[in-house]
């Protein structure tokens, strides 16, 4: 039962946060691979949680914190100034 409830937030998490942002597969598998990883180290370490059940809790919350990071690669103007392109091509400066 409780690895089912896992398991299912695990598959909610990636099917309402993979849309939300638009990013490409490869940023979303990576995210998810980052906190399968942590959680695992975090599950042999921490007494009570075992290394599957951290893995699966980090990679929702890696897929999570990937789907809704902004990934805004930043460039400078001539007066110094921070901005980034949109999907629109315009300029936002910070």
């Amino acid at each position: 039962m409780k690895y089912g409830l896992i398991t299912g937030a695990v598959a909610l998490s990636m099917g309402l946060t993979a849309p939300v942002a638009a990013q490409s597969a490869s940023q979303m598998l990576k995210g998810t691979a980052i906190g399968a990883g942590g959680g695992a180290l975090a599950g042999a370490i921490i007494p009570g949680v075992s290394v599957g059940t951290g893995a699966l809790v980090g990679a929702a919350g890696g897929a999570a914190y990937t789907a809704l990071k902004k990934n805004h690669h930043y460039y400078r103007d001539s007066r110094g100034r921070r901005y980034y392109v949109n999907k629109y091509g315009q300029r936002v400066y910070r």
